[in-house]
C-alpha cells in the first residue's frame, strides 16, 4: 500500500479503530465517512505527512483531539463532524495556515475561539456548529478574508457580533443561530454583497434589523426568537421607534427633573448664604429687625435711656464731651456720646467725622447709619460690630425739647 494515494471506504459498516500501521502509507486522501469506527484519532495518523484530505464524519470516534494535528502541514480538508470528541481544540491546530476546509461540527468540543484563528488565512469553510464552545466571537475572525461559509450555530457563544464581520467580503453563508449573542446586528453586514444566507435566530439580539444590501432578501426565519429586534414589518418584528421620537420622550421626562434640581440647588445656595450671613453678623441682623435702619430716636428717649444724663450712667469724659451708658425702650444697651458744642474744635470734629465716615465700609470701622445737625445740636448715629450702636449727640448745655435724633 506504499504506492496508494487515495483510499475511500465511506458508507460501509467498518468498525474497530484506525490502525496504527497507517503511518507507513503515502496517502494523500483518506475517506472513512459514515462507518462505525471507534476509539480516537491515533497519533500515527499525524505522521502521514503527505495527507491533504481526511474525512472521518459520522463515526463513533471519541476522546481528545491530539496536539499533533498542528504538524499536519499538508492538510487541506479536515472533516470529523458527527462524532463524540469532547476536548478543547488544540491551540496548535490554528497554525495550519494553508488549510481550506474545517468541519468539527456535532461533537462536544469545549473552550474558546482564540485570536489565533486568524492564522487560517486560506480557509474557505469553517463549521464548528453543535458543540459547547463558549466565548465571544473574536474580532480576529474577520481577517479570514477568503472564508465563504461560517457556521457557529448551536454553541454557547456570547457577547456582540463584531462590526468587523462586514469586512469578510467573500462570505456567502453565515449561521450564528442558537447562541447567547447580545447587542445589535451590525449595519456593516449590509456591505457583504456576496451574502446569500444568514441565520441569527434564537439569540438575545435587539435593535434595528438592517434593511440594505443582502438584507433586502432575507426572511423572518433569519431573525426569529430574539429579545427586542425591530425593523421592516415583513420580518414579523415591530417598527423601530424613530430617534427623534425617542429624543422627544427623553426630553419630556428628563427636562422637568433638571429644572427641579436647578431650583433646589438655587434654593439651597440662597438658604446657605442667608444662614452664613446670620451666623457671621447675628447682632446686626437682630438690631436691623428690632430697630430698623435707619431709625429716628427722640431726644426724650435719649434722656430716658440715660436717666436724665445721670452721673450713675456716666462712662467717662473727654476733651470733646462725655459718654453715657443707656438702655433704649427696645431693651438694647447703647453708648451715648454728648459733645460740647461750646468748643469750636468739637463742632469741626463732628463735621469732619460725618464727611469721612459716611463713605467708608470696613468691618473694623464704625458704620454711619444716620446724622442730624442744626444750630442747637448735632447728632451722629453709628453702628459697630464690637460695641453695638453708638449714638453721638452734639449739643450745647441748652436742650431743645422738641428736637429728635
Amino acid at each position: 500500500m506504499s504506492n496508494l494515494i487515495e483510499l475511500s471506504l465511506s458508507m460501509n459498516d467498518l468498525n474497530g479503530s484506525i490502525p496504527s500501521t497507517i503511518k507507513r502509507s503515502n496517502l494523500q486522501l483518506l475517506d472513512l465517512d459514515y462507518n462505525g469506527l471507534q476509539g480516537s484519532i491515533v497519533h500515527e495518523l499525524c505522521e502521514v505527512s503527505s495527507l491533504s484530505e481526511l474525512y472521518l464524519t459520522s463515526n463513533k470516534l471519541s476522546g481528545v483531539l491530539p496536539t499533533c494535528l498542528g504538524n499536519m502541514t499538508s492538510l487541506r480538508k479536515f472533516h470529523i463532524g458527527y462524532n463524540k470528541f469532547t476536548s478543547l481544540i488544540p491551540l496548535s491546530f490554528w497554525n495550519l495556515e494553508d488549510i481550506l476546509e474545517v468541519n468539527l461540527s456535532s461533537n462536544a468540543l469545549i473552550g474558546n475561539l482564540p485570536p489565533e484563528i486568524k492564522n487560517l488565512r486560506a480557509l474557505t469553510l469553517l463549521d464548528l456548529s453543535k458543540n459547547q464552545i463558549s466565548s465571544n466571537i473574536p474580532t480576529a475572525i474577520s481577517l479570514l478574508r477568503t472564508l465563504e461559509t461560517l457556521s457557529l450555530a448551536n454553541n454557547k457563544l456570547n457577547g456582540p457580533i463584531p462590526t468587523s464581520l462586514g469586512e469578510m467580503f467573500s462570505l456567502s453563508f453565515l449561521d450564528l443561530s442558537h447562541n447567547l449573542i447580545t447587542g445589535v446586528i451590525p449595519k456593516s453586514l449590509e456591505s457583504i454583497s456576496s451574502l446569500k444566507y444568514i441565520n441569527l435566530s434564537y439569540n438575545r439580539l435587539q435593535g434595528e434589523i438592517p434593511d440594505g444590501g443582502p438584507f433586502k432578501s432575507f426572511t423572518a426565519q433569519s431573525f426569529m426568537h430574539n429579545d427586542a429586534l425591530c425593523g421592516n414589518p415583513r420580518l414579523q418584528v415591530p417598527l423601530c421607534m424613530k430617534k427623534s421620537k425617542k429624543k422627544k420622550q427623553l426630553i419630556k421626562f428628563v427636562l422637568p427633573i433638571i429644572v427641579v434640581l436647578c431650583i433646589l440647588v438655587v434654593a439651597c445656595i440662597i438658604l446657605w448664604r442667608h444662614k452664613r450671613k446670620k451666623v457671621e453678623n447675628p447682632l446686626k441682623s437682630d438690631l436691623s429687625a428690632t430697630l430698623g435702619v435707619p431709625r429716628r430716636i427722640s431726644y426724650y428717649e435719649v434722656v430716658k435711656a440715660t436717666n436724665g444724663f445721670s452721673e450713675s450712667n456716666l462712662l467717662g469724659k473727654g476733651g470733646f464731651g462725655s459718654v453715657y451708658q443707656g438702655m433704649l425702650s427696645s431693651g438694647k444697651m447703647v453708648a451715648i456720646k454728648v459733645l460740647d458744642l461750646t468748643l469750636e474744635a468739637t463742632s469741626r470734629s463732628f463735621d469732619a467725622e460725618c464727611n469721612a465716615m459716611r463713605n467708608l465700609r470696613h468691618r473694623n470701622l464704625v458704620q454711619v447709619i444716620s446724622s442730624c445737625s442744626n444750630d442747637d445740636f448735632k447728632s451722629l448715629v453709628e453702628y459697630n460690630d464690637r460695641c453695638g450702636i453708638c449714638i453721638g449727640i452734639s449739643t450745647s448745655w441748652f436742650f431743645n425739647t422738641s428736637g429728635s435724633l
